[in-house]
């Protein structure tokens, strides 16, 4: 009863008082927590097929382990030997990968709760917006973590010939797994950039004539941004990040193109605010209109008395 009865108190509108948002907050973050930890214990059974899934590429890249005849193939033969410093290092570096895993296998999760307490908030067309920009960021962040994911070799095959000839290259598994991580999430926020222009294009507040008037600035900044965002100075790894980047803009500038004609399209055939509606002078049939007759007095002036000098009409 009392929860029916709390149910039928909620505003249409989403209002509550606010202990009802911190409460409502609470439950929501509590959700968020054990759906993170239960994505923590996952990933604390699969570590070693984690760990073995993020470094398999720069293994297989320039490590000591592969086979001779491929490290016959490199001009210096340098490889690296991945290592852990320290008895505790093994311990700490799996909590740390559990952490990350729950975090990321939570993700539909946290997502849904943070969306769940935010939506009320918001009017129809953001609700819609919103969901859009959801349902395609996810794809496109996981798109730059795949293109970075396979950038990897070729840029450890870049940094580990600077090796000297001779020397022995340790890897850190620490630090080899900040540089994995660093680059997914460099690459997967890159490639949400298209998807803000689109965003503001469809509230109105950038057009695609000026989105396409920046194209020289906007490959010239990309390329740029590229050049810093990679560990390596290749131009592979540069390339790999600008081209996708500069395509997707140029897919956006396309959808804006195609949304301002439709825009202004709709609004040609709106009429304008300030233009005067047409108005229907079509007699109707109102039946038989009783005449009136002009001897008729308003009781108010049927006297002719004058009250201070003055009649009813003034």
């Amino acid at each position: 009863m009392l929860k029916s009865a709390r149910k039928k108190e909620k505003d249409p509108e989403g209002r509550m008082p606010l202990v009802e948002h911190l409460r409502e907050l609470r439950n929501r973050l509590g959700k968020s927590v054990l759906a993170i930890v239960i994505g923590a214990v996952v990933s604390a059974i699969y570590y070693q097929d984690i760990i073995n899934f993020l470094t398999e590429p720069i293994q297989h890249a320039v490590g000591c382990s592969k086979p001779f005849t491929e490290l016959a193939k490199q001009s210096k033969g340098a490889c690296g030997n991945i290592t852990m410093s320290g008895l505790m290092g093994p311990f700490t570096l799996m909590i740390k990968v559990s952490l990350t895993g729950g975090v990321v296998l939570a993700s539909p999760v946290w997502l849904y709760q943070l969306w769940a307490f935010v939506a009320p908030g918001l009017h129809r067309h953001e609700k819609k917006y919103a969901l859009a920009f959801v349902a395609t960021g996810f794809p496109l962040f996981m798109a730059g973590a795949w293109f970075s994911y396979h950038v990897l070799p070729t840029a450890a095959n870049v940094l580990i010939d600077f090796t000297p000839q001779g020397a022995v290259n340790l890897l850190p598994l620490d630090d080899l797994l900040d540089l994995v991580t660093r680059m997914v999430i460099v690459f997967g926020l890159s490639f949400e950039l298209p998807l803000l222009l689109v965003m503001l294009n469809l509230t109105g507040v950038l057009g695609g004539r000026r989105m396409l008037s920046w194209w020289r600035g906007m490959i010239l900044g990309v390329t740029v941004f590229a050049a810093f965002a990679t560990p390596t100075v290749d131009p592979v790894s540069m390339l790999s990040l600008a081209a996708p980047i500069v395509l997707l803009y140029f897919l956006a500038v396309g959808f804006a193109l195609l949304n301002d004609r439709r825009r202004a399209h709709r609004e040609a055939q709106e009429p304008s605010p300030d233009e005067a509606s047409e108005l229907d002078l079509t007699p109707e049939d109102i039946g038989e209109v009783e005449p009136v007759t002009a001897g008729r007095a308003l009781p108010e002036q049927a006297g002719t008395e004058r009250v201070n000098g003055y009649d009813d009409v003034t």
